[in-house]
């Protein structure tokens, strides 16, 4: 390709941001060319502004960097998606994998890391920090002694955006404007959730979608 990697930067925090940019941008082949403060935001400027590679923080409000990862594999094949997040945490890396993510990278060593991570995603190669891959040899090894493969979602992708919102304090009006759907449809969504986690009220959603990973305490 011609010309730096156009990167779009998501994370809800400003200066998170700014230190993230002043690795990128003091790359001659990176440039970061738009930043955004949640998932929903990202998905909107990458549609707008078409860039080469999307680095998305996982907790984020409105949508998580791994909503909106799915979102972005879904209608932006071409995009390359870096997952940038604090948590050292197997169930996210996993998550990120599915939700084709091109690589994870722990903040914690983004100044070593980073610049590696988006160049090896525009070689369309992996880029997994020592710890994840550890933890992808172990779940294969599992999985195989056990001949299963990966365990399905216990929820869909919309029950978890429906999730997320409504323990974040929207009400069911406000979640349906966000998502473009009906009233209606957001109480099914929060009626099949109560169901399937076998839990009682938006107090118990909302400690679930926290020990989930979709809101931070």
């Amino acid at each position: 390709m011609t010309g730096p990697v156009r990167i779009l930067l998501a994370d809800d925090h400003a200066l998170v941001r700014r230190g993230v940019r002043l690795i990128l941008d003091s790359e001659p082949d990176l440039t970061v060319v738009a930043e955004a403060g949640d998932g929903a935001e990202a998905i909107a400027l990458a549609r707008a502004e078409q860039p080469d590679l999307a680095i998305l923080d996982i907790a984020m409000p409105r949508l998580t960097g791994l909503q909106a990862a799915r979102e972005l594999s879904r209608t932006m094949p071409g995009l390359r998606i870096l997952i940038l997040t604090m948590y050292d945490n197997e169930q996210f890396f996993f998550e990120a994998l599915r939700a084709g993510a091109n690589g994870y990278v722990l903040k914690s060593v983004a100044d070593r890391d980073l610049v590696e991570a988006c160049r090896a995603a525009m070689r369309d190669e992996p880029f997994l920090y020592p710890g994840a891959v550890t933890a992808l040899i172990r779940d294969y090894l599992d999985r195989a002694a056990r001949g299963q493969d990966q365990p399905a979602r216990a929820i869909t992708a919309r029950e978890e955006e429906v999730l997320k919102l409504i323990a974040e304090g929207h009400t069911a009006k406000e979640i349906a404007q966000l998502l473009f759907i009906s009233i209606k449809t957001v109480d099914r969504h929060r009626a099949n959730l109560l169901q399937k986690l076998g839990l009682r009220d938006r107090l118990e959603l909302t400690r679930y979608a926290i020990r989930a990973g979709l809101i931070e305490p």
